[in-house]
């Protein structure tokens, strides 16, 4: 029932996605679907690709083997979009740009930084790959006991076929369909596991358990204080640093349903984080002696339920999943295939289908190479680079006009090199003790702040390279559309 489950998804994900190859045509479709998503299915869609494999099974995964501090991890994947929200979403938009490089070149006018930015980028978007590759291997060997790479490779294949055939356009239609389909695929079967709770007497957590699992800051991590500050630094401001989500919002029509979709993604990210928490919850109760706790998800229907019925959720779980991967791959590969096809070769439609081999194979021989961690840990890390990086060039290159060239590169080498230092050690698994491997597990508490530090004092000491048309980028970027001094789209000097 599982694997007719993963094909059903497949097969529908290339099929709403042929949909897509009939309405693009053009460059703008490929990269922004021409600019005219609507807010709810811009929003459903940005859920698709957002709730990723992290979302799907690691968080439930990490609060059965952490406890109640993870929880922040939902809470944060949330609220970043609050700060997104609030700093950046509109003024993003009015920048006109096709990606972040774009955003960067126009607010620096400087090749250096948009090519610092592009790498940037597709580092990014290949550390966030690279677990959706790894967990479908899990998730596929678990319902079949194919080797590890088979579902990484099915992954990749049909992401390559639907992004090549329509771009932007394509996958939106893909992804707004996958965030339903994940919300069903966890509301349904945890509605009847909580039948089964209740049939089985209710039961809570030991009394041992109360003491460790559900007492803040105890659930068994090292340096649970730091690492949890860590980690709330590094979802609340890494959300506006994704390029898979920064992309989302250059689809919109206008600044005002920019902001719009934040307010309706808000309201679906709330809904559906609800779910892994208590899947978490209810592992701890009836699965609390599993070694790879990603699983738990799918592990539950079985010991809770059995039979036919407990096999008809499984399927359903497995569904989601595997809609979790397409569609966070999906949007990932679009961001990275986009920056690579305009920077790294020529431009238009042909170059930006090489990107698009060029986005999946890498980040595919990663997740067969690498070392497994725990699937949210690695997104986490993903987080920590963003928030390094790119959160500082978007908060003061939109709020702070005296930013300058130097100021901007300084930060982006020296924030993001030593989030991916710090990310790099964690997954090839270099030894380190104590307080060490606790700062690399978690670098976004010491990298973001030399990040801002190093952007802010570098252009006080630099302000002779302050861009010559900032003001008027900066107007362009605070006013809103229906002006004539703000119409028409930023076009970069390399297209």
């Amino acid at each position: 029932m599982s694997l007719t489950a993963v094909l059903v998804v497949v097969v529908a994900a290339v099929l709403i996605g042929a949909f897509g190859i009939r309405v693009s045509r053009t460059t703008s479709d490929f990269y922004v679907a021409s600019r005219t998503v609507s807010p709810l299915w811009n929003a459903s869609a940005i859920g698709g690709e957002y709730l990723s494999a992290a979302s799907f099974l690691g968080v439930a995964g990490l609060i059965l083997a952490f406890g109640v501090d993870m929880l922040w991890l939902p809470v944060g994947w949330t609220g970043g979009y609050l700060v997104l929200l609030v700093l950046v979403s509109a003024p993003l938009r009015r920048s006109g740009a096709y990606t972040l490089p774009d955003f960067a070149e126009a607010r620096l006018e400087s090749m250096t930084v948009r090519r610092t930015a592009s790498v940037l980028v597709v580092l990014i978007g290949w550390l966030y790959l690279m677990p959706q590759f790894q967990s479908a291997g899990l998730v596929l060997r678990e319902i079949t006991g194919a080797p590890p790479w088979a579902g990484g490779l099915l992954v990749a294949l049909v992401v390559a076929v639907n992004v090549l055939s329509g771009g932007m356009r394509s996958i939106t239609f893909v992804q707004a369909f996958q965030y339903w389909l994940k919300l069903t695929a966890l509301a349904v079967p945890l509605v009847f596991l909580l039948m089964a709770w209740r049939a089985n007497g209710a039961p809570g957590v030991s009394a041992a358990d109360a003491a460790t699992w559900q007492t803040p800051l105890s659930g068994g991590r090292e340096y649970g204080l730091y690492s949890t500050y860590s980690l709330i630094l590094a979802t609340f401001l890494g959300t506006m640093g994704l390029p898979h989500v920064l992309v989302r919002f250059y689809t919109n029509p206008d600044g005002r349903a920019a902001r719009r979709t934040t307010l309706v993604v808000l309201s679906l990210l709330g809904a559906f984080y609800l779910m892994p928490a208590m899947y978490g919850w209810l592992g701890r109760l009836y699965a609390a002696d599993l070694t790879r706790t990603d699983t738990v998800v799918l592990t539950l229907p079985a010991r809770m339920i059995g039979g036919t019925l407990g096999d008809l959720l499984t399927a359903l779980l497995t569904a989601g999943a595997f809609a979790a991967f397409l569609s966070t791959s999906s949007g990932l590969t679009v961001s990275v295939a986009g920056v690579i096809a305009q920077d790294l070769l020529k431009g238009g439609v042909r170059s930006f289908r090489i990107a698009t081999l060029m986005a999946v194979v890498v980040p595919l021989g990663l997740a067969l190479w690498a070392r497994q961690l725990p699937v949210a840990d690695v997104v986490g890390l993903a987080f920590a680079v963003a928030a390094s990086s790119f959160c500082p060039l978007l908060v003061l290159g939109i709020w702070w006009r005296r930013l300058t060239t130097t100021g901007a590169l300084a930060g982006l080498l020296v924030g993001g090199g030593l989030a991916c230092g710090a990310v790099l050690a964690t997954i090839t698994g270099t030894p380190y003790d104590g307080f060490t491997t606790a700062l690399l597990a978690q670098p976004a508490a010491w990298t973001v702040p030399i990040a801002f530090v190093v952007m802010v004092a570098v252009s006080f000491l630099t302000p002779h390279r302050v861009p010559a048309n900032v003001a008027r980028v900066m107007v362009r970027l605070h006013t809103p559309e229906n002006l004539d001094l703000n119409r028409g789209d930023w076009r970069p000097r390399s297209s």
